[in-house]
């Protein structure tokens, strides 16, 4: 985060502390909620200015908090602290509108997640022209998301040391430093091999080789690729399919998981794969699997 950016938000959290009287832990909060926003907007986004930021980016920023499998109540939280931060930088003068204004809270939970079926995730993964670098690179991206239902943080943060295919696994780095194996698949195994043999050395740099700091996925300059470089790969290719969901890399892990329990995969498996902490956590996918069953019987049962 810029010293900038730092700054404004001291003088911010001065403003709740101070006019708002809030309790020690409330500003605590606000303080962790915004340094988060702020170093996405910094880091992800390349934004250094408040009056930069627009509605699009705050709600590509939900999608992330999205993707963090974080609680309705805490995305709620996190709006109402980024609502507020814009306002009161519009009083003060440090930008001249509230991009935050528009953005609503959550009402609900949302029940079930929105997975694509297989059909749209193979036209997905079918749109890059694997006749040329970026297009090999990014159908690597696409096959090991959903072959192997990692969050995009994960992706980005492969190394080549976590590809162990000789027993067909990608060690994955997750949450609270947690590491997983999980398998990756034939095909997927097959791009990602295609992509570091013959693309990657290319996309390295000459000048300065540990610019990649051995991470999988790079720029065409060299530069590990950032989440926000991700989104656009999965966002393009999906427009270019023609799908009309609103698909982001987190909808890959949702189908990857939905499609496992339709296929009739243990729970357990499942929840080792995905990497989550309680199985609380994995059993949503199964609601999605229900959801389902209940259609078919509603379709093909006589007294339905």
């Amino acid at each position: 985060m810029s010293m900038h950016f730092q700054q404004e938000l001291q003088r911010y959290l001065q403003f709740v502390k101070l006019e708002k009287s809030l309790s020690e832990n409330s500003v605590v909060s606000y303080k962790n909620d915004l340094k988060r926003y702020l170093r996405f907007v910094a880091n992800d986004l390349q934004i250094s200015d408040l009056g930069g930021i627009e509605l699009r980016h705050i709600e590509n920023y939900l999608e992330e908090l999205t993707a963090m499998d974080l609680s309705v109540s805490s995305i709620a939280r996190n709006i109402s602290s980024i609502r507020g931060f814009h306002e009161f930088a519009v009083v003060e003068g440090m930008a001249e509108a509230n991009p935050a204004e528009l953005v609503d809270l959550p009402k609900k939970a949302k029940n079930l997640p929105d997975v694509l079926n297989p059909d749209e995730v193979s036209a997905i993964i079918d749109i890059p022209n694997r006749e040329t670098d970026a297009g090999i690179r990014n159908a690597a991206i696409l096959e090991t998301l959903y072959a192997t239902g990692m969050r995009v943080s994960e992706l980005t943060s492969l190394e080549l040391d976590n590809m162990i295919f000789e027993i067909g696994f990608i060690r994955v780095l997750g949450k609270g430093n947690k590491e997983r194996l999980v398998p990756v698949g034939e095909m997927a195994q097959s791009a990602l091999e295609h992509y570091i043999e013959v693309v990657r050395p290319k996309f390295q740099s000459d000048k300065n080789p540990q610019k990649a700091e051995n991470k999988v996925f790079l720029s065409q300059r060299g530069n590990p690729l950032s989440r926000m470089s991700i989104w656009n790969i999965v966002n393009d290719a999906a427009e270019r399919a023609g799908i009309e969901k609103n698909v982001y890399p987190h909808i890959f892990r949702h189908s990857f998981a939905t499609h496992l329990l339709e296929g009739g995969a243990d729970l357990r498996a499942v929840q080792e794969m995905l990497g989550h902490a309680s199985i609380n956590t994995t059993e949503i996918y199964t609601h999605v699997d229900r959801s389902l069953l209940h259609q078919v019987h509603k379709e093909f049962h006589p007294r339905a």
